[in-house]
């Protein structure tokens, strides 16, 4: 089997779908695939090129991906991603060579991604991108929560439920709690209005003084430099210049170290359609607080930290509860966080089940149980 992958490009600095697609790629790969990776070049790739004899990765202009993808052979497309044109290529591609596509939108169906440049995107759905969505054999969704709003829009589609994965292997778990005078709340993803930073500033400042004594935040990520010189103005306005640091971006070795020397992980956020950093910080054994813009319910049933409400007073009850906790409760918490990651969100098990659902497009399988028909 060969499947063509798509997305608009790879860059370090695109946030979780550029780690997640290139680990999934590699994954699969490894079960006797051909994968061929195609994307647009950017000044930062997170990989140059493939790791394995059977995945390759493809830096291309928009007439290069064209030209490949109407004369290279391929059993499965599969498009990352919507509004950017190389997926909307390798659609109109797919449905003249008659060669079936399945689209991952990667989070921009959610609502609150629909609503930033509305306009724009009512326009791009109506010209082109519903058509696309419409004609895929099988739209991908990485939680039950982003199945429910795509049917909500209307597509009949059978949906596929596969999380996102990540490598165990990378995220090594933290030795204990921080031995350092002061303890740490991480903030890690990219620096952007939709992940609820400054829900997180105004919290840090209403929480109970006491509790917080011994605390520090680090903010880590990229984002715009205007938005990043409005949060430090924020955190400076509060009088919390000596409790709350933004660190910059972290990537590789320096990102495993930020998270191991973290002992409390917080994203604040409106909207993710999964949040590959809660997955990563799970697999380090730090107990994690989100927000129910995320699928991530399992962090209250496992007791592996807080799924809360979004907003500036639900999180600073969150925060009073869990830093009443004692050492030995949050180590507890990230012992179960860690074991919920290498039981379910391994990128091997995630591997398995694309799978499954390209050979059941394939007609080389049953129905899989984690497609929705309905």
């Amino acid at each position: 089997m060969k499947v063509a992958q798509i997305i608009d490009n790879i860059d370090i600095n695109s946030g979780g779908p550029s780690k997640s697609i290139t680990s999934l790629s590699n994954s699969i790969s490894l079960l006797n695939l051909k994968i061929e990776l195609f994307s647009r070049k950017s000044p930062q790739p997170i990989i140059q090129s493939g790791t394995n004899h059977n995945f390759d990765i493809n830096f291309v202009s928009d007439q290069l991906l064209k030209s490949k993808l109407n004369t290279i052979e391929f059993d499965i497309f599969h498009g990352h991603g919507i509004w950017q044109m190389p997926v909307h290529y390798m659609a109109q591609i797919a449905r003249r060579r008659n060669i079936p596509y399945l689209i991952s939108p990667r989070g921009m169906l959610e609502p609150w991604a629909l609503n930033a440049r509305k306009w724009k995107k009512k326009l791009a759905l109506a010209m082109y991108q519903r058509n696309d969505l419409i004609n895929a054999f099988c739209i991908h969704a990485t939680a039950q929560m982003e199945a429910e709003n795509i049917r909500k829009l209307g597509f009949k589609n059978p949906i596929a439920v596969i999380p996102n994965g990540i490598d165990v292997n990378e995220f090594t778990i933290k030795t204990g709690m921080s031995k350092k005078r002061k303890k740490t709340l991480l903030f890690l993803s990219r620096i952007h209005p939709k992940k609820g930073i400054e829900n997180l500033i105004e919290a840090w400042r209403q929480t109970d003084k006491a509790l917080l004594q011994n605390w520090q935040v680090e903010i880590a990520g990229t984002g715009d430099e205007n938005y990043i010189t409005s949060l430090q103005r924020l955190i400076f306005t509060n009088g919390l210049s000596d409790k709350i640091k933004i660190i910059g971006p972290q990537f590789g070795s320096a990102k495993l170290e930020v998270y191991h020397r973290a002992d409390l992980f917080v994203l604040p956020t409106y909207s993710e359609n999964f949040g590959i950093v809660v997955a990563e910080a799970l697999a380090c054994g730090i107990p994690v607080i989100t927000t129910k813009g995320t699928p991530w319910e399992e962090l209250n049933t496992l007791n592996a930290g807080s799924w809360i409400d979004i907003g500036v007073q639900p999180l600073v009850k969150a925060l009073q509860e869990i830093l009443h906790l004692n050492e030995e409760q949050l180590i507890q918490m990230g012992k179960n966080g860690r074991k919920l990651v290498e039981e379910k969100y391994s990128i091997e098990a995630v591997a398995s089940e694309m799978l499954i659902l390209y050979k059941w497009i394939l007609k080389q399988g049953i129905k899989p149980s984690f497609v929705r028909l309905d």
